[in-house]
């Protein structure tokens, strides 16, 4: 399934699952990926959410395969910030293959942030959020090229 960073604001959470549920894991992705965060999801206020924290906070997400991880983009500049360690894994929603994002062992302001992306076309990734043991209901979009 090939998508916008528009059609995912439009998807319910429900929906959000379903895509994510039923894409594969797909490949560790490589390079600068401009994200979209999507809470709220279906409703008008998920695409004023999505511009706001684009604007203030976060930009998206670059991997480097060569050292297993990535860095946010963060603030309007972009600084790299908050590391992950990146590898392929069991997902805790589904117990299927994803890729993990995870900070527990490299980030002391994020540590309890694990990440969970599964390919859902070429260059596009959906992801969703856990602190912990439990998921929020909090997705991001990630596209790449």
């Amino acid at each position: 399934m090939t998508t916008t960073a528009v059609a995912p604001l439009e998807m319910t959470p429900a929906q959000l699952d379903e895509l994510f549920g039923s894409s594969p894991a797909g490949d560790i992705p490589v390079g600068r990926g401009k994200g979209t965060a999507i809470l709220f999801g279906g409703r008008p206020a998920a695409k004023r959410f999505a511009t706001f924290v684009r604007l203030v906070l976060w930009h998206g997400k670059v991997f480097r395969p060569e050292t297993h991880d990535l860095k946010n983009l963060l603030t309007p500049l972009s600084l790299k910030g908050l590391r992950a360690e990146v590898y392929t894994g069991e997902s805790w929603y589904d117990g299927r293959p994803c890729v993990v994002l995870d900070y527990s062992k490299s980030s002391k302001l994020a540590g309890q942030i694990r990440d969970e992306i599964r390919q859902i076309g070429p260059g596009e990734y959906v992801g969703m959020v856990f602190r912990g043991a439990r998921r929020l209901n909090v997705y991001f979009f990630l596209r790449f090229g």
